[in-house]
């Protein structure tokens, strides 16, 4: 009877390990499935080995939201500017300069913008008060070195306060071209309405031509506000003089900076134009914030 026992029990048992070895998973074969949560079984591993099964979010690489030019497939290297002012192609008028400023030591050179005309590019607000560094040359400096770290920006004032145009042209040779600017800025009109436009406007050529014939850039600028005047009338000697620029820059092919039209704007809008100056015809440091981010627009 035992020995019945013993040989059904042998029986059963060769029966079980039959059917298991059918099911099992060959030790060379392996698992795995594409999601976060995947598991694997690694070649050559039996199946209840400790390495084999992994169930952790990061087994498995997920780059199905990283095609292979994605920003984050491959790092690029920060504060690093090229150091070729041809690397970034650009078709703007200050294309070149914009190239130049990017230009990294020992291969960089001194990029010098000079600012040309009456009291407001000089700085000066009411009560005489001379504010450099909060107008608009300056603040055009703050912004293009944010944007330009690694450029040397000079900034050159030649701007003389009370000053039109005509008497900025007769030292134009002198005072302006010696500086070497890289980009010149004019900006007369403000003052020019006691001359008149036929001697403003040759005035304005003179300087443009002998400018562009020295390969400068020039962007002109049309009048920052008086209070005197109705910005609004069409007719007002400020717009006459704001409308001979514009065809002056489009003659020339020149860059424009529409201060004019942007305090017009501001008009528009129904802001109150006193919350710009700082005097009945000088802005404020709000009035010249509008200057210079027209100014850096060129940049």
């Amino acid at each position: 009877m035992q020995k019945k026992i013993l040989l059904a029990a042998i029986l059963i048992l060769g029966f079980f390990q039959w059917g298991y070895s059918q099911n099992s998973i060959p030790i060379s074969q392996s698992i795995s499935f594409n999601s976060p949560d995947s598991i694997s079984v690694s070649p050559g591993s039996p199946i209840d080995s400790p390495n084999s099964l992994s169930t952790s979010p990061n087994s498995i690489p997920d780059t199905r939201n990283n095609p292979p030019n994605a920003p984050n497939s491959i790092p690029a290297p920060r504060n690093s500017p090229p150091n070729s002012p041809d690397s970034i192609p650009d078709t703007s008028y200050l294309s070149g300069i914009k190239k130049e400023l990017q230009v990294i030591w020992p291969a960089n050179r001194t990029i010098n913008l000079v600012f040309h005309g009456h009291s407001v590019p000089a700085g000066y607000w009411h009560d005489h008060e001379v504010h450099t560094l909060e107008s608009y040359p300056y603040l055009v400096l703050q912004q293009l070195k944010a944007k330009y770290p690694y450029a040397v920006i000079n900034i050159i004032i030649t701007a003389i306060g009370g000053e039109d145009a005509i008497k900025g042209q007769t030292r134009f040779a002198t005072d302006v071209l010696t500086k070497q600017p890289d980009v010149l800025f004019i900006d007369y009109a403000l003052n020019d309405r006691g001359a008149g436009l036929e001697k403003a406007k040759a005035a304005w050529e003179k300087m443009i031509r002998a400018a562009l014939k020295k390969n400068i850039k020039v962007i002109l600028l049309t009048p920052s506000p008086d209070q005197r005047n109705d910005s609004m009338d069409p007719g007002s000697d400020l717009a006459q003089h704001a409308a001979q620029i514009r065809a002056l820059a489009a003659k020339y092919h020149t860059g424009l900076v529409d201060s004019f039209k942007c305090f017009q704007d501001i008009i528009k809008n129904g802001a109150s134009l006193q919350d710009y100056m700082s005097h009945v015809n000088h802005p404020n440091k709000k009035g010249h914030e509008i200057i210079a981010g027209e100014i850096v627009k060129w940049f």
